[in-house]
């Protein structure tokens, strides 16, 4: 009997140590991203990036398609150091992505402001969804089809505005992609911590993309309900 026990109480340390290392590893990752991200906002904003400038559709279009390159390229090698490479190298090209709007916003009077604000508000969820996500005791991981429901829906509302151009309807979207993508982070987390997710290359890709589109999503937002005149 007793030698049975111990063996559980091994088994569940040695699990515990393995999630723990994952969450560190994710975290520490993620933070690395952040790295390429600014630098490839630098460079967009530097060089005037744009990936398609005279189409919206062909240059959202291309977006995903060199997305979904990097995803299944960095799936395809999460356990090599390969997949470290192309993450660092997918938040290099979502960082030149971010330059336009990053450049818009600081060609208003109160830009800095506004991205201050918007990565400060970041900042605030993702420690709250953090610190959610140990104290939740209920398993989120059925929202994952809802909320990628969600995002598909936003992903054909984006399109379809393209032709609208309804105000309206851009903070609409961005208000509830600040929602659905905060949701996300909670349950991404929450599944890392549980030892739902064992891989840190792709526990730091999902918890990436969260954090990337709530802040660029809170910089519309502020942008479209705060922003200032132009600098010039």
């Amino acid at each position: 009997m007793f030698p049975q026990l111990n063996d559980v109480q091994s088994s569940g340390r040695v699990q515990t140590t393995a999630q723990n290392r994952v969450l560190r590893n994710t975290y520490f990752m993620l933070a690395a991203t952040m790295v390429p991200t600014v630098l490839g906002a630098w460079v967009g904003m530097s060089m005037g990036f744009s990936l398609f400038e005279g189409s919206p559709l062909i240059s959202m279009m291309l977006f995903l398609g060199i997305a979904f390159a990097f995803f299944y390229g960095i799936e395809r090698t999460k356990h090599s150091i390969v997949g470290v490479y192309l993450l660092l190298g997918f938040t290099f090209f979502m960082g030149l992505m971010l330059s336009r709007i990053l450049s818009a916003a600081l060609g208003m009077g109160n830009g800095g402001q506004i991205i201050a604000v918007a990565a400060g508000g970041t900042g605030v969820i993702f420690f709250g969804m953090a610190s959610l996500a140990t104290v939740v005791k209920k398993d989120l991981s059925s929202m994952s089809k809802f909320l990628f429901l969600g995002v598909i829906l936003l992903i054909v509302a984006s399109v379809a505005n393209i032709w609208l151009q309804m105000p309206a309807l851009m903070l609409t979207i961005s208000l509830l992609a600040v929602v659905i993508f905060s949701v996300f982070l909670l349950v991404d987390l929450q599944r890392i911590i549980n030892g739902g997710e064992t891989n840190y290359i792709s526990a730091t890709l999902s918890v990436y993309l969260s954090v990337y589109n709530i802040f660029t999503n809170l910089v519309v937002l502020l942008m479209s309900l705060f922003g200032g005149g132009s600098r010039d």
